[in-house]
């Protein structure tokens, strides 16, 4: 009887283990989000931000601001070793030989980017100073004409960085008529996700930085929620629609985690600020749910994509009906 028993109770257990594995977070977090289950709107960034704003600083700040020129080559790394570059594509630069020191021109060198300029939030202030998850290596002659200047839309009345990839210039995007930086298309996702990030992990810090540093006014509100000014957040809603989490995103928000024991949120889920500011601040945020792979934002599939259904038989795009699909090795919704 006895053994009948414990026969039992091991089928019953094997039977719950996928169950146990299942409520796993993506991308290897495990329960790291578990926190924020059930939350939305304000009341999800704030559970968010406890999460996110603990991290290994890496020792004092000089330490740690020295550490970033090898910490890039492991999360800016493109597949053929060189410098990958958001800010420019004149050339691709070589790691430890392009670094820093003097430049006339574009091309020259790569140094740190604040992409969330440090000016902001006070200058050398940690732990915002050495945060991997804004910090980037860009082209040094394009990072100076970038300055502090807010990301937004422009004509690049002002410069034009080689082959146009870069922008600067009068806002031309509703709501703001000052000069702004405007990134490449390739990379806006990556920008407006780094974004949500900053005024997640420090919302308790947005209303110093707004009143202490106004050149953060053009992008902040003063305010834990919603954190960005209206137009700041819907183009920045809007970049990251047009460019959706991409493999090089996610390779280094690992490559992140490896080092400082935090993670982007946006990343990990695709479309999660909708939650939070768009259209399903009324919906619950499951940690779980959500991270089974199926990507919160829909994406619609180019024809030479290829995109399968659940029993592994490749569809077309063009005939896929509403339900869940494998696409680069994902669940995805349409």
């Amino acid at each position: 009887m006895s053994h009948l028993i414990n026969n039992t109770c091991l089928a019953v257990l094997l039977w719950a283990l996928p169950a146990v594995a299942f409520a796993q977070g993506p991308n290897s977090s495990g329960v790291y989000y578990q926190a924020a289950d059930g939350k939305s709107g304000a009341e999800l960034k704030t559970a968010l931000c406890h999460i996110i704003y603990d991290r290994e600083e890496g020792g004092s700040l000089d330490d740690a601001y020295r550490a970033l020129w090898t910490h890039f080559q492991t999360t800016d790394r493109r597949a053929n070793g060189s410098v990958w570059d958001m800010y420019s594509n004149l050339r691709e630069m070589t790691y430890v030989t392009d670094q820093a020191g003097n430049y006339k021109k574009e091309g020259d060198v790569y140094n740190r980017e604040h992409s969330f300029p440090n000016s902001w939030f006070g200058g050398k202030v940690m732990p915002m100073y050495t945060d991997l998850h804004h910090l980037y290596p860009t082209d040094g002659f394009v990072n100076n004409k970038r300055a502090n200047f807010p990301f937004g839309e422009t004509n690049g009345d002002s410069y034009k960085s080689a082959n146009n990839f870069s922008k600067l210039g009068k806002c031309t995007y509703p709501g703001y008529t000052g000069t702004v930086f405007e990134p490449n298309d390739e990379y806006k996702g990556d920008f407006a996700r780094t974004y949500f990030y900053m005024v997640t992990c420090y919302e308790e810090k947005l209303s110093d930085w707004y009143t202490n540093n106004p050149e953060s006014q053009p992008t902040l509100d003063g305010k834990a929620y919603p954190g960005l000014s209206s137009w700041q957040l819907e183009m920045l809603m809007k970049w990251a629609a047009n460019d959706p989490v991409s493999a090089k995103e996610t390779a280094r928000n690992e490559a992140v985690w490896k080092i400082q024991q935090n993670r982007n949120p946006f990343i990990d889920y695709p479309g999660l600020e909708q939650y939070i500011w768009g259209s399903r601040t009324t919906e619950t945020f499951r940690y779980a749910t959500d991270a089974d792979g199926i990507s919160i934002a829909r994406r619609t599939a180019t024809a030479d994509e290829p995109v399968y259904n659940l029993s592994g038989q490749r569809v077309r795009p063009g005939s896929m009906k509403k339900g869940i699909y494998l696409r680069r090795g994902h669940k995805v919704r349409k």
